[in-house]
């Protein structure tokens, strides 16, 4: 039996630390994965901040992490003495984060990364936000004839057409996702499949 995994980090893994608790290793969560589930392959769907990085959406299906870290590294050398030091923190921090996917893909995790963007609100305020869902849902669509069964980490209400989609084919569905950052009707058609991440943090906490 091939098992995928789709995790969907905005939905999982939203407010990291601050809002689980505790941090996670994504390497003992990915040696989990493959012990307990026997993953064949761990699908990663998140943002990623690319400042003016040239980013092509006709081309490419995922920002280029060597390519992304290359611009940050340079946009810090060539300008470090232009920046303001509120604009070179927040280089370094996007370059961290480039450094921290790219641990993700050594540890195993495919890496789907869409370009944050900004969203203005009525208010004023300014949101910003990568959303993957369509990603995830045409990425599971697209494999959904290699694997026997998916592992969903996400609590999203949204994926649910989708997940019943691939259960009416004779996949075997497992939700694993953040109990209380789950969506009723998810919890609903998941049943006895579901899985509460936050029981896993002895096991993959930092």
């Amino acid at each position: 039996m091939r098992t995928f995994v789709f995790i969907d980090a905005a939905n999982l893994f939203y407010g990291g630390k601050k809002s689980l608790g505790w941090k996670i290793d994504y390497e003992k969560l990915a040696f989990y994965l493959k012990e307990k589930y026997e993953a064949d392959m761990l699908f990663y769907f998140g943002g990623v901040e690319i400042h003016s990085f040239n980013y092509d959406y006709q081309t490419e299906d995922s920002v280029l992490l060597d390519k992304l870290k290359d611009y940050f590294l340079l946009v810090l050398k060539n300008e470090d003495k232009k920046l303001s030091n509120d604009e070179l923190f927040l280089i370094n921090n996007y370059l961290q984060r480039v450094k921290f996917y790219k641990k993700l893909e050594q540890f195993g995790y495919k890496m789907f990364l869409k370009p944050v963007k900004s969203y203005d609100h009525e208010d004023g305020s300014v949101k910003r936000k990568a959303n993957c869902d369509v990603d995830m849902t045409f990425h599971l669509m697209k494999e959904k004839d290699v694997f026997d069964r998916v592992l969903i980490l996400s609590g999203d209400g949204d994926f649910l057409p989708v997940l019943k989609y691939l259960k009416s084919q004779g996949k075997d569905v497992i939700v694993l996702s953040r109990s209380r950052r789950t969506a009723k009707e998810i919890k609903q058609f998941a049943g006895s499949n579901f899985r509460d991440f936050e029981y896993l943090r002895e096991l993959v906490k930092m």
